[in-house]
């Protein structure tokens, strides 16, 4: 049974961010991030935090097992730490449900996500300022994850340059479905019993795009450049080819059935994915095990013929 002030109607969300910037009160803020086996990259969150013009209400860091955490000199201001089993969906469910009815936003962000310095800010004026704004990815000055990844020192002076920088104009695009995982924001009241499904394991490939089509039709979904920040993108800690390249497959097909993805939407991403696997195995760059996703693609492209696709199945291979 949920809790009937955790579910709110997008008309009643607008009424009471409307008061509350009437009241002058600013919105809180959770920060949320998941992270396992990269203790060094989620060290990189002391400095940035620290470095923040408004500090966040709250942060959670989300982890496995001890040796996931930095070492203790190297926590943030204020973090609160939650064991959690491993899994994208199930750490960030385990994130969500400390920060509901404690913050009026909660933002989710990958450990290797760097933000400007004034994200925090920026974050909490903008869904004061739109008041029917529900969830939002903000703009990424680089992304590494279709690439080799970017170093800390890289993406930091990007940031930093940025920061320096004049702000260009804001602008709000309405993207009425899911947000890209690295950087995505939730207006709590607007989330209900929404929650990342944990049928999607492990790395939980398009979990985000998934939770994001679930609050459609409970307010304003869009991307904007409000907030900025760079995707690292590093390759440590991520799931195998293998288990990917089955995901590429089982998991589109997973949402079509839910109903969060169109079937052509669905169809298109696995033949995107399954002709790059193809097209790349003999000469695969460095950082994509071309020949591990191509052959977790034709366990699935099996399994879907004779029986057995699911999600979970990335589990056992």
């Amino acid at each position: 049974m949920v809790s009937e002030d955790l579910v709110r109607s997008p008309w009643r969300t607008r009424l009471e961010s409307l008061e509350t910037m009437i009241s002058g009160n600013r919105l809180s803020l959770a920060i949320v991030i998941a992270s396992v086996g990269r203790p060094g990259v989620l060290a990189q969150w002391k400095e940035r935090i620290a470095d923040q013009t408004s500090p966040p209400d709250l942060l959670y860091m989300v982890v496995s097992a001890p040796a996931d955490l930095p070492d203790g000199g190297q926590f943030p201001a204020g973090c609160e730490v939650i064991f959690s089993a491993k899994g994208s969906s199930v750490q960030r469910n385990a994130g969500l449900e400390q920060a509901l009815g404690n913050a009026d936003i909660i933002a989710f962000f990958d450990d290797d996500y760097v933000p400007s310095r004034t994200m925090v800010r920026d974050i909490t004026m903008l869904f004061q300022d739109n008041p029917d704004l529900i969830a939002v990815s903000g703009h990424l000055l680089a992304d590494g994850i279709n690439r080799s990844g970017i170093p800390y020192d890289v993406a930091l002076a990007t940031v930093s340059e940025y920061d320096r920088a004049q702000r260009p104009p804001v602008w709000l695009r309405e993207h009425p479905g899911g947000l890209y995982g690295c950087n995505m924001v939730y207006r709590s009241s607007a989330i209900g019993d929404v929650r990342f499904d944990e049928q999607l394991p492990l790395y939980g490939w398009l979990e985000d795009v998934d939770f994001g089509y679930r609050l459609v039709g409970r307010g304003r979904i869009a991307y904007t450049n409000a907030f900025v920040g760079v995707h690292q993108g590093i390759k440590s800690g991520r799931t195998s080819g293998l288990r990917l390249g089955y995901s590429q497959v089982a998991n589109p097909l997973y949402l079509w059935r839910k109903g969060t993805m169109r079937l052509t939407a669905a169809v298109r991403l696995m033949a995107r994915n399954i002709c790059m696997n193809v097209a790349r195995a003999a000469f695969p760059e460095p950082w994509v095990d071309r020949s591990g996703r191509l052959k977790g693609n034709m366990l699935a492209l099996r399994d879907m013929v004779f029986g057995g696709l699911h999600p979970s199945k990335i589990t056992t291979l």
